[in-house]
């Protein structure tokens, strides 16, 4: 392709996402040719934190971001606990998991409603046959999905007040479990806020049990629930996904991680988790090698892009540079290799069936990311029912010790958007070094030393774009799928 073939069109800031994000394309024949993806905001968490008490962490990291600040107090406790030695309660592990099951739920909840399907609701889609009913339901400001959904959201948020106290920037999840113990009104209470979110998305969002679909195992079963399934917003995305084609739109590199969440899933098992670690590759799973985690500079704005990273000893020394850079964005690499992670990673490795059979029919896409966040939701309240019900009020709610020694560890959670890691060194009583790998830094990374695109990036290639489109709506759909947290990416 040659520069009078193409056409450069920079595609940004987006709405809808968090944080601050821009788009180059190229473009010829009709369609994306190549794609660069630049986070635009440099802000350095990681230096902040150098040099202070290891505790100072639990109170900085999770300023990170106001959406996911649980997934990062909760990377930051195991990081903690990993220098200590120690783990948490029983009680402290079940409720941990129910506050950080509650920050990923609202936030899939929030990215379906407000922040992908109004993209559906847009003058361009008109005559579609499914468009009034999408206009009416999803329309920016206007449609009534965004008024029952925040009320959704809001009464879910109260198991936060419950057991975290607030939100967002909780002190409660501790190295050793929680700070805040409940009583036996509180568990109660627990229990009927999780069934009054039960109903709302039972009535509104599948027409149906939760267990229903959760159950779905492969394509033909979602296709049938698309021609005579029960009435309900999951329906209506199915309907649009099949009239546009988006199972055939967005597909990346098909190499996908999990670090694995909610330990004890819903068991007493230590061992055991909700969501397992790994990798999914070539149709199967694999193990995951944390050592083989490391991050390019090549084409991000920073010092020491000489060669690849391990976070254990990476950096974050900015360098506005011309050439090659062109994000502030880090590009992580697991054995040299971009990797995808998110709900459908999460799913794929866990074993659940439908995510299985869609990305063997047509690899991760816009369908298959969307649909395994919304099986993810339901699987995780009937998990959140079950963790209320492990809750043992007058049995300890944390282990409690003195002092961080010296050490490293690595805290690895899940957050709504994938992967997150936390790298910690401590030395001589104060943190040495301190590197943050989030899922939309996997997700939304630049380029290598080798030229290989991000999964993003990877992911745009081919995305059809109609003459005199500015804001191309195959590439917002595209990036929505993944639900960007830019703020997290650049820490």
């Amino acid at each position: 392709m040659t520069e009078k073939d193409a056409t450069r069109l920079v595609v940004g800031p987006f709405n809808r996402v968090e944080g601050d994000l821009e788009v180059r394309l190229d473009i010829a024949d009709g369609q994306v040719r190549a794609a660069q993806v630049n986070a635009t905001l440099f802000r350095g968490i990681e230096r902040i934190l150098e040099g202070r008490d290891p505790m100072d962490a639990l109170a900085i990291a999770p300023r990170i971001c106001g959406i996911c600040s649980v997934s990062q107090s909760h990377a930051t406790a195991l990081a903690l606990a990993g220098v200590m030695g120690i783990g948490p309660t029983a009680n402290g592990r079940a409720a941990t998991n129910l506050i950080l099951a509650t920050e990923n739920l609202a936030d899939h909840l929030t990215h379906f409603h407000l922040f992908f399907m109004p993209d559906f609701a847009r003058p361009e889609y008109e005559g579609r046959p499914w468009f009034a009913r999408t206009h009416a339901r999803f329309a920016a400001m206007r449609g009534t999905a965004a008024r029952s959904i925040l009320q959704t959201r809001a009464l879910l948020l109260h198991v936060m007040g419950v057991l975290a106290g607030h939100w967002p920037h909780t002190l409660a999840i501790q190295p050793g479990g929680v700070s805040r113990g409940v009583g036996i009104q509180d568990c109660a209470r627990l229990g009927s806020i999780l069934a009054g979110v039960r109903a709302a998305l039972e009535d509104t969002l599948f027409g149906t049990a939760l267990e229903d679909v959760a159950a779905l195992t492969d394509a033909a079963a979602l296709e049938a629930w698309r021609a005579q399934g029960p009435q309900g917003d999951f329906r209506l995305f199915l309907d649009i996904a099949a009239d546009l084609g988006l199972e055939q739109s967005g597909r990346a590199y098909d190499r996908f991680l999990s670090y694995g969440a909610y330990p004890g899933g819903l068991s007493a098992d230590d061992d055991a988790r909700l969501w397992p670690g790994g990798r999914f590759v070539d149709g199967g799973t694999r193990p995951l090698d944390i050592a083989t985690v490391t991050e390019d500079h090549t084409a991000s704005h920073m010092d020491d892009h000489d060669r690849p990273h391990p976070p254990f000893a990476g950096s974050t020394i900015p360098r506005l540079r011309d050439g090659a850079a062109y994000s502030w964005c880090k590009a992580p690499r697991l054995s040299g290799l971009p990797y995808e992670t998110g709900a459908l990673a999460r799913q794929l490795v866990a074993g659940q069936p439908l995510a299985r059979d869609l990305v063997a029919r047509g690899g991760g896409n816009v369908l298959s990311r969307v649909v395994a966040r919304l099986v993810e939701s339901a699987r995780l309240l009937m998990a959140m029912e079950g963790w209320v019900r492990m809750l043992r009020p007058g049995a300890p709610w944390c282990h409690v010790q003195a002092a961080v020694p010296d050490g490293r560890a690595v805290g690895m959670t899940e957050a709504a958007r994938g992967a997150l890691g936390h790298w910690l060194r401590v030395e001589g009583g104060r943190i040495a070094g301190y590197q943050i790998i989030a899922p939309t830094t996997w997700n939304f990374s630049p380029r290598d030393a080798s030229g290989t695109p991000g999964p993003l990036e990877r992911a745009l290639v081919g995305a059809p774009v109609r003459a005199g489109e500015r804001a191309p709506l195959s590439v917002q759909h595209i990036v929505r799928a993944f639900d960007p947290c830019m703020a997290c990416t650049v820490h």
